[in-house]
């Protein structure tokens, strides 16, 4: 990647309030700094509190600032697409409002782009501010990415990084409904690289993300990535039905040769449960897929704008 001239830093927020203004006074500090002309773009996606009205009085304080109001709370993952699908500029910056990825990364991400790379993500050395079960439970998604997807999504990596103009654009490509950042910004492809650091506790407020909807986040980035669940269903269902066959053969055997009577209902309640659970777990697997399916197919818009603030203008048309 050349040196850039032009640089967007893109916060998606929600509810954010509580740490918006000391997040830009750190942001605008480092931006004064850079040699290179630079604006920040906001996404409201459906805040609930006063998020927009201090992003609105950030856009008449700071000429750099713009802004993105949605018309309902679509979640993160697409308040970065409409992020994305406004942007122009030579390198793109992905950041969090909750300082948990400290703003003063940004040129060290600059410095290691020029070094040739499409994309620098920011790999957390520390997590301050986390349960242990909450670095277990990520440490274990990742591993389980890993091993059933055949792009693998880079450990210990949010959404904190700088894209070139190149990766925005094969990003704002893909229009899938269903969608996991993560694991798009890694299927493009192109010269990736990574910049280690520790990240902060959250700065103020509290965060956003429970244990459901981290639970249902990794369900969506393991169908998304891989149909690998659908093979270990396949072959629980064999294995069970393999198991359920030595199991009759021995019983058969005993009652002929040995004379021992077939223990009925004990027996018959085991292979039902346990065939009924196979069979249960293999169901939604595949629904998780056909319900996938069904979304694609119905093409809805993936957001709406209702406000700007700024010269946003209006992103190309897409399918």
């Amino acid at each position: 990647m050349t040196t850039p001239s032009t640089l967007a830093v893109l916060v998606p927020a929600y509810n954010e309030a509580e740490v918006i203004g000391e997040f830009h006074r750190r942001l605008a500090a480092v931006l004064d700094a850079l040699p290179l002309r630079s604006r920040v773009l906001y996404v409201d996606d459906g805040s609930r509190d006063a998020t927009w009205d201090l992003i609105d009085a950030l856009s008449r304080s700071d000429e750099r600032v713009q802004a993105l109001r949605l018309s309902r709370n679509f979640g993160k993952e697409t308040a970065m697409t409409a992020g994305l699908d406004h942007m122009d500029a030579d390198a793109v910056v992905v950041i969090d409002a909750d300082l948990q990825d400290p703003p003063e990364l940004i040129p060290a991400l600059l410095e290691r782009a020029a070094q040739g790379y499409d994309v620098v993500y920011a790999t957390r050395a520390r997590r301050d501010g986390e349960t242990w079960f909450k670095r277990f439970t990520s440490a274990a998604f990742y591993r389980t990415m890993e091993r059933l997807s055949h792009t693998p999504v880079p450990r210990d990596t949010g959404d904190f990084r700088l894209m070139n103009r190149r990766a925005v654009a094969a990003v704002n490509a893909l229009r899938e409904r269903q969608r996991f950042m993560k694991g798009l910004f890694a299927w493009i492809g192109y010269r990736q690289s990574s910049l280690v650091y520790d990240r902060d506790a959250r700065n103020a407020g509290t965060t956003k993300w429970n244990y459901w909807r981290l639970a249902n986040l990794a369900i969506e980035g393991v169908t998304s990535f891989s149909t690998a669940p659908l093979r270990v269903a396949s072959w629980l269902g064999f294995s069970a039905a393999f198991l359920a066959f030595l199991y009759a053969a021995w019983v058969f055997l005993k009652a002929m040769f040995w004379g021992d009577p077939v223990r009925g209902y004990p027996t018959l309640m085991v292979v039902i449960l346990f065939l009924g659970g196979a069979q249960l777990l293999a169901i939604g697997l595949i629904g998780e897929y056909v319900g996938r399916t069904y979304a694609e197919t119905k093409r809805r818009p993936l957001y709406y704008i209702e406000d700007k603030r700024g010269d946003v203008g209006d992103p190309p048309a897409r399918d």
